[in-house]
């Protein structure tokens, strides 16, 4: 499945950009992680990378053209991903894809010129609320709920885990809306602006990979009608769409997490000399070497096989789950036998490699753990059988 000459020429611009542009960032990123601040670009940097992304064309990439976006694919965007994954730094070419996507699906004419066509210019950051104490995976354990009541929906209710809040314009809200239905018709989505009544940010969580989580918490949130994203009660499929593009990005950033890492232990090895002997000779880390090639390769195809049919309108929910799983886990044994190669070096907090395998640990629970998504593809073949 080779790529076109349009997307390796793609390919192309964005690793310049990643090499020219955010790499002589890592170094002030990893000094903030170090001093126990979030590992973040700062404001004036953010800006600087944002006007060379629209000097280069890399802005609004898979933002449809009528919105004034390139109208990429899935599989551009996954080829971008993979080149985004390779540095530390957290930069995505705005907007957020999987917001994006789901707002695409269901967005009504009035809310597109309030929400959907700001936020694909890149003027208005996003969130998502959906998990809960308690429900973590399981939709059905979802216990924030809106009420219908004198023209206005009420929602009341607490989430975790929410990115981005503290800067976020807009919060998309999954709330229950008929408890008997549940995930089967039950559960409706709300955008909810930053200063709306009743809604605000609680206990702050430092998550791994420098990253910060939030507590979001509605009292009596009151929302018109007009706040309602899609069809009432139809808001868990967009949902999984939602969640569907940002497992196939999940693939494609640990390919390039492991890329990096395989890059560092192959330069590093052919070098250190130990007992008399180059590590790159001894056959423990030769064979390292030819797994984590191998796995690269397998990974990357599974990701650009399930780009290509979601390009082409297919279902991908099973191979979604499957690439989350390998992906994360590959990128996980890559940069652990990458930091082992380097020794002590490799754990230190100067080197990308310990961000690297704060972020892939993390990702095995991001958007559903590991153990779910394999019961989950167990039981669709299980029921196909």
């Amino acid at each position: 499945m080779s790529l076109s000459e349009e997307i390796r020429m793609l390919q192309d611009l964005v690793e310049r950009f990643v090499h020219e542009q955010i790499f002589p960032l890592e170094s002030k990123i990893l000094e903030r992680e170090q001093r126990g601040q979030q590992g973040l670009i700062e404001p004036l940097e953010l800006k600087a990378l944002h006007d060379k992304c629209k000097e280069v064309g890399l802005w609004g990439l898979d933002v449809p053209e009528h919105l004034g976006g390139a109208n990429l694919g899935v599989l551009e965007k996954m080829v971008v991903g993979e080149e985004l994954g390779r540095t530390v730094a957290p930069f995505v070419f705005p907007p957020d894809s999987p917001n994006l996507h789901m707002m695409l699906a269901t967005a009504n004419d009035d809310q597109r010129k309030r929400y959907l066509e700001p936020y694909a210019r890149g003027e208005t950051i996003s969130a998502i609320a959906i998990s809960e104490p308690g429900a973590g995976s399981d939709p059905a354990g979802m216990t924030t709920k809106a009420i219908y009541k004198d023209g206005r929906w009420v929602l009341n209710g607490r989430k975790i885990w929410v990115s981005r809040m503290p800067q976020a314009d807009f919060t998309i809200a999954m709330a229950v809306t008929d408890p008997e239905k549940g995930s089967r018709g039950g559960i409706t989505a709300f955008l909810v602006d930053k200063d709306a009544v009743g809604m605000r940010i609680g206990q702050e969580f430092p998550m791994l990979g420098g990253h910060r989580t939030y507590e979001v918490i509605f009292e009596n949130c009151e929302l018109p009608e007009a706040q309602v994203l899609g069809k009432i009660g139809d808001g868990f499929g967009p949902m999984q769409l939602r969640l569907t593009v940002r497992r196939l990005e999940m693939g494609a950033t640990c390919v390039g997490i492991a890329r990096r890492s395989l890059d560092m232990m192959l330069a590093h090895v052919k070098d250190r000399i130990t007992f008399g002997e180059k590590l790159a000779d001894r056959q423990a880390i030769q064979w390292w070497i030819a797994d984590a090639a191998t796995k690269i390769h397998a990974t990357r195809l599974m990701v650009h096989d399930a780009a290509r049919k979601v390009d082409a309108g297919d279902d991908v929910r099973t191979e979604a789950s499957m690439i989350k799983v390998f992906a994360t886990e590959m990128a996980t044994e890559i940069v652990d036998h990458a930091m082992q190669s380097f020794g002590a070096m490799g754990i230190a907090k100067e080197m990308p490699l310990q961000l690297f395998a704060q972020q892939v640990r993390a990702a095995r629970i991001y958007e559903g753990p590991t153990e779910v998504h394999r019961w989950v593809i167990a039981r669709r073949l299980l029921k196909g059988s």
